[in-house]
C-alpha cells in the first residue's frame, strides 16, 4: 500500500508547480532530477499520468510517484 502524505498549500497561494512539490517532498534531489521523473512518466496526478513539470496542483490533487501518495491540502 501507498504511504500517503499531505502538503498543505499556504494561505495566500492557489496552488504549487508538480516540479516544486517534488524537490519539497524529497522525491526529486534537485530540479532537473524531478525533471527527469515527470518526463519519464513516472508521475501521475488524480490518477493520470502527468508530463508538465509547472502543472499547477491545488487542493484535492492526488499525485502518485514511487510508491507515495501526495495529497494537497
Amino acid at each position: 500500500m501507498s504511504e500517503k502524505e499531505q502538503f498543505e498549500l499556504k494561505e495566500n497561494s492557489e496552488f504549487i508547480e508538480l516540479i516544486k512539490l517534488l524537490k519539497i517532498h524529497e522525491v526529486a534531489q534537485t530540479g532537473g532530477h524531478g525533471k527527469i521523473i515527470i518526463e519519464d512518466g513516472l508521475v501521475h496526478v488524480n490518477g493520470e499520468q502527468e508530463f508538465r513539470k509547472r502543472k499547477k496542483l491545488r487542493k484535492g490533487d492526488l499525485i502518485e510517484v514511487e510508491g507515495r501518495q501526495i495529497e494537497i491540502v
